[in-house]
């Protein structure tokens, strides 16, 4: 209930501190990966997506009814030729299950292995949908947590990663990267470039 009642005033800020600060409403990770808030469709940012950026798949952090008004519909993407996912999680009290950080990281590498972006999204591209991003750096690069965060920050400066994030993230490092690990080379750029 709490996230319903707190998303517009949220969102109002989120477009404040666009015009105010200089915070992007997206930014490029790495040479798949855009992190970044919700898809308005005031502000045309879809076609700017897939014109400038080679978005073809979008992953969605948002409850249903942060997806209602003002934002860049499934069937609007369908037209552009972007695949759409919706990973559902609560904004403010929750992070990511393990299932949904799977999919999200399954999703992102299918487009990668065909050279193409993928828009990864909430509210304001700061929590949720940055904790997903994260697994799919640790994922590709062998980070841990930290260090995906430390990355990320770099590209995108305002994300916010809590307690219950970093649980999500090592609940997928433990699952998935810690045993490959061991004899693999850390570099902390993307993609090891």
């Amino acid at each position: 209930m709490g996230s319903r009642v707190l998303f517009y005033p949220t969102l109002g800020y989120n477009v404040f501190m666009k015009s105010v600060s200089s915070r992007e409403w997206y930014d490029r990770i790495d040479n798949t990966v855009l992190l970044g808030a919700l898809p308005l469709r005031s502000k045309n940012i879809a076609q700017e997506l897939v014109e400038k950026e080679n978005v073809r798949g979008v992953i969605a952090m948002n409850e249903d009814f942060e997806l209602k008004r003002f934002v860049t519909t499934k069937e609007e993407w369908t037209k552009l030729g972007v695949e759409t996912l919706q990973l559902p999680t609560v904004d403010f009290t929750e992070a990511p299950s393990i299932d949904k950080l799977e999919q999200g990281v399954k999703f992102i590498m299918d487009f990668a292995e065909k050279q193409e972006s993928v828009y990864v999204h909430c509210k304001a591209g700061r929590t949720r949908s940055a904790t997903l991003v994260g697994c799919y750096l640790m994922h590709v690069n062998k980070w841990t947590p930290q260090e995906a965060q430390i990355f990320i920050q770099t590209k995108r400066h305002h994300i916010i990663m809590k307690d219950k994030h970093f649980r999500a993230m090592y609940r997928y490092y433990d699952k998935h990267i810690k045993s490959q690990r061991a004899g693999h080379k850390l570099d902390m750029s993307p993609d090891g470039e």
